[in-house]
Formats: C-alpha cells, sequence, structure tokens
C-alpha cells in the first residue's frame, strides 16, 4: 500500500468561528503550518486572506473575494522554513482572481468541481456562512487550461458524485491530465452534502476510477476520526486541520493543528502504514 499522504488546512475562521486556537493572521498561519509540515504532513491547504460576500450578488453568487498579495506573503513564509506541496484553497474564491493566483506557481490548486452549495453551520449561537456559485463546465475546462499553462497541479473537490463526472468528462476530452488527486468531502452542510459514514466513505471508494489517486475530508467530529481512519485502511489519503475539525476528542479543541497530524500519524502508523514526506508525495500524486 502506497504510504499516506497527509493534507493539513489550518483556518477555521468560517468553519468554526469560536475555536480559541484559530490562527487569526498571515504570519501565525504559517507558523501552524509549518509545525504541521514537521509533524508529518505534506501538503499545505491554503486560505490566503480573504472576505466573504456580505449578500448575494446580482449573478445569483454568494463567493469570497481574495487578497492576492497576502496569499503570496503566505507561501512565501513557508517555504522559508520548509518544503511542502502548497495547495491553494478556497475554491469559492472569483475565478478571475483565482486566476491571478495561479502565477504564484503553488504546486495545487483546488477546484470544485461540483456548484458550490456550502452551508458552514457547525457551531449552535453562531450564524451560519452561505456560499453558492455554479461552476460550470465551461469555466472548470478554462480552470484545466490555466492551471497547465502555470504547471499547477488541480486537486478536483467532489463533494458528491457528480464532481467525478465532471472530471472524467475532461480527462476524456483531453483536458485534465491523469493521474488524477481528488478530495472526496464528507459531512459538509449544504446542497452538496454527502453524509459522512461508513457506507458513503465505502461508496466513493468503490466508485473511484482507476486514474485517480483520493483523498477525503470529513467535517463531522463526532465520525471524523472513524472515516478518516477507514480511509487509510482502504488506501485513501487524508485531510486534517482545524477547518475540517478543530477537535483531537469530542469537545477537547486541539491547540494546533500539528496536534491534529500527529494524531493521524500514530493512527496510520499503528495500522502499519507509513508516512509520505513531501518528496514522496509528490511522486503518488503526479
Amino acid at each position: 500500500m502506497e504510504k499516506l499522504i497527509i493534507t493539513v488546512t489550518c483556518d477555521s475562521t468560517m468553519s468554526y468561528p469560536s475555536n480559541p486556537h484559530n490562527p487569526k493572521s498571515v504570519a501565525t498561519q504559517a507558523e501552524e503550518y509549518i509545525r504541521s509540515v514537521n509533524a508529518g504532513a505534506s501538503i499545505c491547504h491554503l486560505h490566503g486572506p480573504y472576505t466573504v460576500d456580505e449578500e448575494i450578488q446580482a449573478d445569483g453568487t454568494k463567493l469570497s473575494d481574495l487578497d492576492v498579495p497576502g496569499w503570496a506573503s503566505l507561501k512565501g513564509l513557508i517555504e522559508d522554513k520548509c518544503d511542502p506541496i502548497i495547495q491553494y484553497g478556497i475554491a469559492n474564491g472569483r475565478f478571475p482572481q483565482r486566476k491571478e493566483l495561479m502565477k504564484q506557481h503553488p504546486d495545487m490548486m483546488s477546484i470544485c468541481f461540483n456548484a458550490h452549495d456550502e452551508c458552514f453551520d457547525y457551531e449552535p449561537g453562531n450564524p451560519p456562512v452561505e456560499l453558492y456559485g455554479i461552476h460550470d463546465r465551461d469555466e472548470l475546462a478554462e480552470y484545466c487550461r490555466v492551471t497547465a499553462e502555470y504547471g499547477v497541479k488541480v486537486e478536483v473537490e467532489a463533494f458528491h458524485y457528480g464532481g467525478i463526472w465532471n472530471a472524467v468528462r475532461l480527462v476524456e476530452q483531453g483536458l485534465l491530465k491523469t493521474p488524477v488527486w481528488t478530495t472526496f468531502f464528507l459531512g459538509w452542510k449544504g446542497g452538496c452534502w454527502t453524509p459522512p459514514t461508513p457506507k458513503a466513505m465505502m461508496y466513493m471508494h468503490d466508485h473511484k476510477p482507476d486514474n485517480f489517486n483520493y483523498n477525503v475530508s470529513v467535517m463531522d467530529p463526532s465520525t471524523h476520526w472513524q472515516i478518516l481512519t477507514t480511509a487509510i485502511i482502504l488506501g485513501g489519503h487524508v485531510r486534517v486541520g482545524m477547518e475540517d475539525n478543530p477537535y483531537l476528542a469530542l469537545g477537547k479543541y486541539a491547540k494546533s493543528n500539528a496536534e491534529l497530524v500527529e494524531k493521524i500519524v500514530r493512527i496510520s502508523r499503528e495500522l502499519g502504514r507509513e508516512i509520505a514526506s513531501p518528496e514522496e508525495a509528490h511522486q503518488i500524486i503526479g
């Protein structure tokens, strides 16, 4: 079985705003990523500075505006201290701004291959963050062309299996290179929700195309560690961090993202699966 690739995503501003350990600045985020890489993460899924639309716009979207220079600062601070795979997140960012981000040459770019319909409503008493956007197939094809131009690897975000259908179509059209790297999102609230259950995990695994590698993100503290353990046993890869789940155990916050990485490292090694270095992850991801 391949070594396990661990992705870390350190920003819980939208998902768990009450988390007292959420890194609040570019500098503190960079420190969190560096500690997490030292703990065993190979991929840093970055959220550079951004703001979310307060209302639905005239075009029917409710998305994120990105501070493009701030993303370059975050990337630079991390790369000054370590050499992970840099993956630019905030797939709900506006397309023109994300094309500008590609000029910074991250290793990977997260692209949502289904419609964006997210409801960040994970803490009772806090107003939910709602996000809406249609990523039509013309936009996805343009994403594939631009990422190829800048030498950026696509991460296919699939909140349900329609995202995989879109990716397969683009592979068949010669626009998306294999092996494809995809992340399955379980338990993420909204109209693209897939339940965070072992059966759902098995469904995603069983229907994965042969030329796809998969990663798993679970936004549900009560099942998070169980589902990720299932993914490890099945040969998939995993994502941890305060965006997805800031808890080491129910009700117990991790004090740093590195603690979450350390926990999944322990689980994987106890199951007999070693951890991939960034260099090994480059080879597995292609």
